[in-house]
């Protein structure tokens, strides 16, 4: 592997012609470029080969572990026996690699997912320089950041690029139902507004430092583990959380920061004994940068965070807590509840769901059990021509909605999904007009908890 590393960086990387996304879109092949891959999100773009992309992509990177794991997995799409890939990688290491990535210009899709104490001023350099910019959650980990990423917008629209961030939640059936679902007036009634205390909305997730990721352990990065370089699990995973209350309680309706009111944040560590942090780093000691947060002999890291919003009219609750490992049979969860004025719309995904996320209807007090029953089987025989196959059984009180297996790709697929979506709109030259106002305030709500947590 370091031969292979050390031959592709010795070759002399080519000038390429790029084709940015004005008005009327890419015409021509879309060419990838790698920055700074120090997260496995950044090698799941390239899970599969798509049409209309150049197999040769580059990478620029500094030197070290980071960029030797990402090229690790790219072999391994490389040499598996099913399905392939065919990509080819060039990379340079150099000290200057934002630099020589900005003058070579060797494509005109800049992927970014790695150390997000960067990721900010990497997205505007980026777009500054003509790329578009498929970039990983979250963009931004601190205020100061926000306002790279707002300047990065403006600059986005006025030169006529793309910026877009993998949003791979949306593409989950059972997200994908309870929004369809919520939007069901004969169903589900009107989403409630909710109190501070008793939200309209509950988004919870728990996630694992430890996993397994393309069918091999996952290494994790040493700075993974530094809210400074990583950013706070109130401000990370939740990027996800907040985005999927958006895009379900006001689906493709342009938001504002001003329509987001944090009213309560918090935040709080979880342990890692330098056994679990050797297990998932290699590292046989806490790294010098990590040492302010160890205390007799235990790595505290704010991983975890929860917060109640006010979007709009509409109360929420946010949560996200980090396990260093999950259970046997398990992996991280979700867990998701909307509140109609005729039924609740419930994702789980707990050892009784075999930790397969399961979406569930309970009926309203209000409503009879008989015209529930009838709503139920009505909306979903009105889905079929949508989404063929997706069927109900009774469960106690509730109805479960069942899925055919064919829909429950995996999270690694979704990347690919949202990928496929992305290179959509970059021939089309514009994204949905709903997308950027709703980043932005996506990101300004995140940086309202992660102020108030303090």
């Amino acid at each position: 592997m370091r031969n292979l590393l050390r031959s592709l960086v010795s070759a002399t990387l080519m000038v390429g012609v790029v084709l940015t996304a004005h008005a009327e879109g890419v015409t021509g092949p879309v060419r990838l470029v790698t920055l700074d891959p120090g997260h496995f999100h950044a090698s799941l773009v390239q899970k599969f080969m798509y049409e209309g992309v150049d197999p040769s992509v580059h990478v620029y990177a500094p030197k070290g572990d980071d960029v030797l794991e990402h090229m690790k997995r790219i072999e391994g799409f490389n040499k598996r026996a099913d399905r392939p890939t065919q990509w080819r990688t060039e990379i340079y290491t150099g000290p200057d690699y934002l630099q020589r990535m900005l003058q070579d210009r060797s494509g005109n899709v800049v992927v970014i997912s790695g150390n997000n104490a960067q990721k900010a001023q990497y997205i505007l350099s980026s777009i500054d320089a003509g790329f578009n910019v498929l970039a990983d959650k979250p963009m931004a980990i601190t205020p100061a950041d926000l306002e790279k990423l707002k300047q990065a917008f403006a600059l986005a629209e006025k030169k006529g690029t793309l910026l877009y961030d993998i949003m791979t939640e949306r593409f989950e059936i059972t997200s994908i139902l309870q929004r369809e679902l919520s939007q069901r007036p004969e169903l589900f009634g009107s989403l409630l507004r909710g109190t501070p205390t008793d939200p309209a909305i509950r988004k919870e997730s728990v996630h694992h430092f430890s996993k397994i990721v393309a069918g091999a352990p996952l290494k994790r990065p040493q700075w993974f583990f530094d809210v400074h370089q990583q950013g706070e699990g109130l401000v990370d995973v939740t990027t996800h959380l907040v985005d999927l209350v958006q895009w379900q309680a006001f689906p493709e309706q342009a938001l504002q920061p001003e329509d987001a009111k944090v009213l309560s944040a918090k935040h709080s560590r979880t342990p890692i004994t330098l056994e679990q942090f050797s297990k998932v780093t290699g590292a046989t000691a806490f790294p010098d940068f990590l040492k302010s947060d160890v205390q007799n002999g235990v790595l505290n890291v704010y991983a975890n965070g929860e917060f109640t919003y006010r979007l709009r009219d509409v109360h929420a609750l946010i949560s996200v807590k980090w396990n260093f490992e999950a259970p046997p049979g398990g992996g991280d969860t979700h867990f998701s509840v909307m509140r109609g004025s005729k039924a609740t719309l419930m994702i789980q995904q707990g050892a009784a769901q075999q930790f397969k996320p399961v979406l569930s209807i309970e009926r309203a007090k209000n409503v009879t059990a008989e015209a529930f029953d009838a709503a139920v089987k009505s909306t979903i025989e009105s889905l079929q021509s949508k989404y063929p196959g997706v069927g109900v059984r009774r469960d106690g009180e509730r109805w479960t909605v069942t899925v055919p297996e064919t829909y429950n790709v995996g999270h690694e697929a979704h990347f690919a999904q949202v990928t496929e979506n992305f290179l959509k709109y970059l021939r089309s030259g514009k994204l949905p007009a709903w997308e950027v106002p709703n980043i932005l305030t996506k990101y300004a709500t995140l940086m309202q908890a992660y102020q108030l947590s303090r």
